[in-house]
C-alpha cells in the first residue's frame, strides 16, 4: 500500500504523538519515513508562538533554528529506530511550511503525508490559517490527519 511516508513536525506536542503514530504505521506497512521540518529564515527578530519576543543576530538565530530543528527530528528519528523503520529527515528554510511539505513530498516521492492537526477554531483559524488545511487542499497524495487522543 504505502511505501514512503512523510511526517512534517512543528515541534509541538501533538506533532510529536502524530510522528510516532506515523512511525507506528510506517513499521506495520514495512514503509519508511522522511521526517521534515520546514524552518523560518533567520532574521533578527527572534519569534515564539508566532509573537516576537526579543532580537538577535541573524547567524545566532540561525544556530537557535538549527537547535530546534534537531531536536524535533530527534522525536521522529528515535521513534523510527526503536520501530525499526528506516527513516531520514530534512530541514528547509521556508516561511510557507505547508508548500514544503507539499514540495517535500514531490520531491521524495513520498506516497502518504501523516501530520497533526491542531483544531483551530473560530477566528483563531480564519486569521491563522491551518497548515493541515493547506495540505489537505493541495496535496496529490493521501494525507492521514491526527488529531490527538482525547481530542486535543
Amino acid at each position: 500500500m504505502f511505501k514512503h511516508i512523510l511526517i512534517p513536525t512543528d515541534g509541538s506536542r501533538l506533532s510529536a504523538e502524530a510522528a510516532k503514530a506515523g512511525v507506528r504505521l510506517a513499521r506495520r506497512l514495512g514503509a519508511r519515513v522522511t521526517g521534515l521540518f520546514a524552518a523560518p529564515p533567520a532574521t533578527p527578530i527572534v519569534y515564539r508562538d508566532a509573537l516576537p519576543v526579543g532580537y538577535t543576530t541573524p547567524e545566532h538565530h540561525e544556530k537557535m533554528i538549527r537547535r530546534a530543528a534537531q531536536a524535533h527530528l530527534a522525536v521522529i528519528e528515535r521513534a523510527a529506530k526503536a520501530a525499526g523503520v528506516r527513516c531520514e529527515c530534512v530541514t528547509v528554510t521556508s516561511d510557507f511550511p505547508a508548500e514544503s511539505i507539499l514540495q517535500t513530498a514531490a520531491r521524495r516521492g513520498c506516497d502518504l503525508i501523516v501530520m497533526a492537526s491542531h483544531s483551530r477554531r473560530g477566528l483563531g483559524r480564519l486569521l491563522l490559517g491551518s497548515q493541515t488545511q493547506k495540505v489537505l487542499a493541495a496535496a496529490t497524495v493521501p494525507v492521514l490527519v491526527y488529531r490527538g487522543r482525547g481530542g486535543s
